[in-house]
């Protein structure tokens, strides 16, 4: 059976989830994912940790999946977030998202009630089980209170559906050491846009970012400067973000990217309790940022349509 994510690369995006008067504001979420699309982004990825997941209800993460690959079109694949600390719901989160079309699921380490590596194994064992979509480990440990550890990860990677890792440990040693650990076509996916170059030296294949939610021409640009060897382009790049990623997360995230989504007019910037608007002592810096890459933003876009279009 094809893997409808095989291949995958470059910059992903960490979807938002955007809200008005308490509800999903449609409009805006299929806004937003055109203009990923448009700005060359390879996946979307609704329903994780930035589309705010632990506040939606079953109802909103499905209408979320749907409008995702509705908008998508076969264009780029949307890999659904769908995970939970239950296995039995995360299960049920994963037939729903292979019904509405996702191509692939993303499935966070269960949180909160710290099981062991065995049972982070059967865990992950039970849901691949259960679909014939392409399953991704997602590994935060800072938000789930649990590490997924490397021989656990190695173990996985022989189950027919689990394909990938996004790393969100920070453990870069962990990274270099599962390089030469599993098959060369295991997805291995940044989740921490300030260690990309790290992790792409490392061979990993792309990166799962929240800053392409306000950039995505430049970070598809950046990736493309690294695939073709250009390490002096991909340095200015990364380099003129790196004050836009350390702005976006001087805040729990998604409270800046979303503040950042509203100056740029995409959203509201509604947020969720017990998520609550970015403090003013912060906003100067995250202006300030968003202003220094608004034109090398726009110009990236118009060149990467340019490329698509002969494509």
């Amino acid at each position: 059976m094809t893997n409808p994510i095989d291949g995958l690369h470059g910059s992903m995006v960490a979807l938002v989830t955007p809200f008005k008067d308490g509800s999903i504001d449609e409009a805006a979420f299929t806004r937003l994912c055109e203009r990923q699309i448009q700005g060359g982004s390879s996946a979307l990825l609704p329903c994780g940790t930035t589309g705010e997941a632990p506040t939606l209800t079953h109802a909103e993460q499905s209408r979320l999946i749907e409008l995702a690959v509705r908008t998508a079109k076969g264009r780029v694949p949307v890999i659904a977030g769908a995970g939970s600390n239950c296995t039995t719901t995360t299960i049920a989160m994963v037939k729903e998202a292979e019904r509405l079309g996702a191509n692939a699921v993303l499935c966070i380490v269960p949180y909160y009630n710290r099981p062991s590596q065995e049972g982070l194994f059967r865990h992950f064992e039970a849901v691949q089980a259960g679909t014939t979509l392409p399953v991704l480990l997602y590994d935060v440990p800072k938000r789930t209170g649990t590490v997924l550890e490397l021989d656990t990860i190695v173990r996985l990677s022989q189950l027919p559906n689990i394909v990938g890792l996004k790393d969100a440990s920070g453990d870069l040693a962990r990274a270099a050491r599962l390089r030469y650990s599993v098959a060369p076509e295991f997805l291995r996916l940044c989740g921490d846009d300030g260690l990309l170059a790290d992790h792409l030296a490392l061979g990993s294949q792309g990166c799962i970012s929240v800053v392409a939610n306000i950039a995505p021409a430049l970070c598809r640009s950046m990736h493309d400067a690294w695939a073709a060897h250009d390490r002096a382009r991909f340095t200015r790049i990364n380099e003129s973000l790196a004050p836009l990623n350390t702005a976006l997360f001087l805040e729990s995230n998604p409270v800046p990217v979303k503040w950042a989504l509203a100056k740029l007019g995409l959203s509201s910037g509604e947020l969720r309790l017990p998520l609550t608007a970015l403090h003013e002592r912060y906003q100067p810096q995250l202006l300030l940022a968003l202003q220094a890459i608004i034109v090398d933003e726009a110009r990236a876009t118009v060149a990467n349509l340019r490329v698509a279009a002969v494509a």
